[in-house]
């Protein structure tokens, strides 16, 4: 079974490690405890969507980046293909209206 919490604390943590900072730097950045980001990070806890603004902002990087990344390790896990491009027919203003 496919865990968003799990795949999200993987993304996060890659990332933490990827800028070579710490779990306190973030924490301390994101004013979150860390013992709190530490089982956002392990997968454990579910990350409230303001929670992960703060961490995603101490980290530099958009949420859209974050949220593809972990969609992305999803698709594999699935095993099907999201295109890379979003269709025409959901970029016309009808459309986009009509999603609202």
């Amino acid at each position: 079974m496919v865990l968003f919490r799990q795949e999200l604390g993987d993304v996060l943590r890659g990332a933490r490690r990827a800028q070579g900072r710490t779990l306190r730097e973030v924490s301390s950045d994101a004013r979150v405890s860390l013992g709190y980001l530490s089982e956002i990070e392990r997968g454990q806890k579910e990350a409230s969507s303001e929670l992960l603004i703060s961490v995603t902002e101490a980290l530099g990087l958009p949420l859209s980046c974050v949220l593809r990344e972990v969609s992305d390790r999803i698709a594999v896990i699935e095993g099907v293909t999201v295109p890379d491009t979003v269709p025409d027919e959901l970029t016309s203003p009808a459309e986009l209206v009509g999603m609202r």
